[in-house]
């Protein structure tokens, strides 16, 4: 943690300051171990590993830090050597590069620090939260970025000043959080009035339901989560060559899509053969495993935004409920 953290920082109990007690500090600033305490009603919270904990370690999310601590490079394009997170990151929000310098942006829901890699290459004063232990991911693979910033915290008890972010964005995070619709309302509490905030889910539409991951979850979610794995990567060999090729047979592709659960992105050309199939086992793996998975449609989305004071709300043309809006002033 560094101490320009502070400036957005508040108490998620009482919404006091924090006061920042270091007990090992690097010669560059960065606060590896110490504490944050409130001004006012005296919570103490952590620094552990160079991030502010506001959070028991284990939760409803824990599948995710386990999930982005084994697939931590993965999606990073500055390692996967790609602009697919760079590319969705632009397309999702709606935001151009020159708009995020020098601003503070909000990545709630940030795992293993995808789009934070992406907002903090364009000079912004980027925020990850994240429930679960993803942070540590994310701490590993963005080290040495000095406008990257972590805390674990929960979406619905965020650690900072009310009406402190210019932009806010939460992209395919909201459907694994127990009450989407409370984690939409609570978000743009946090953004200044004409603040930006973009946030795609999964979209619920009549025939979801019976998407085959959705017969399976019941039992796979409550397999421990190392076995799990061992299972799709035991199969993967069988079904990556398999959905190979019915994935592109023509018409007839998409129903096999929609009938086997399994992410096997055949018309993706930026990924290297090898890289699809990293992708397969981590984003299959990222179908069956969460606690939750709620869909919501695009009235959900907008009536939750609109309750929370979010103004000249559209969709965007993307995959799944896109929704982007601003603080009214």
């Amino acid at each position: 943690m560094r101490l320009k953290l502070l400036e957005v920082l508040a108490c998620p109990k009482c919404s006091a300051t924090l006061d920042c007690h270091a007990a090992d500090q690097r010669d560059d600033g960065e606060i590896i171990t110490g504490s944050l305490s409130c001004s006012q009603c005296r919570e103490e919270y952590p620094i552990v590993n160079s991030v502010p904990r506001f959070v028991a370690p284990e939760n409803y999310a824990s599948s995710f830090g386990y999930q982005w601590n084994r697939f931590k490079v993965e999606q990073i394009d500055s390692i996967s050597g790609t602009l697919l997170s760079t590319d969705r990151f632009f397309s999702e929000t709606g935001w151009s590069k020159d708009w995020l310098a020098g601003k503070w942006i909000l990545d709630a829901g940030s795992g293993a620090g995808r789009f934070l890699d992406v907002a903090s290459n364009f000079g912004a004063e980027v925020v990850g939260l994240d429930i679960s232990t993803a942070v540590d991911a994310a701490r590993a693979n963005l080290a040495g970025k000095n406008n990257v910033h972590l805390v674990q915290a929960s979406i619905y008890e965020p650690p900072f000043r009310l009406g402190t972010f210019a932009g806010c964005y939460c992209i395919g995070v909201v459907q694994h959080t127990p009450d989407p619709q409370r984690a939409m309302t609570t978000l743009p509490r946090y953004l200044q009035p004409g603040g930006l905030i973009a946030i795609t889910a999964y979209e619920r539409k009549p025939w979801t339901l019976f998407y085959p991951k959705y017969w399976l979850r019941p039992l796979t979610k409550r397999v421990e989560k190392e076995k799990l794995l061992g299972i799709i990567k035991g199969l993967m060999p069988v079904l990556f060559p398999l959905t190979n090729v019915l994935f592109r047979i023509p018409l007839l592709g998409r129903v096999f899509m929609f009938a086997i659960p399994v992410a096997n992105y055949v018309d993706q050309t930026a990924l290297s053969r090898q890289q699809r199939y990293e992708w397969a086992v981590l984003d299959t793996f990222d179908m069956l495993s969460p606690e939750d998975d709620l869909p919501r449609t695009q009235r959900e989305v907008e009536e939750a935004l609109t309750g929370a004071k979010i103004v000249e709300i559209k969709r965007l043309s993307n995959p799944g409920v896109n929704i982007v809006g601003v603080k009214a002033s």
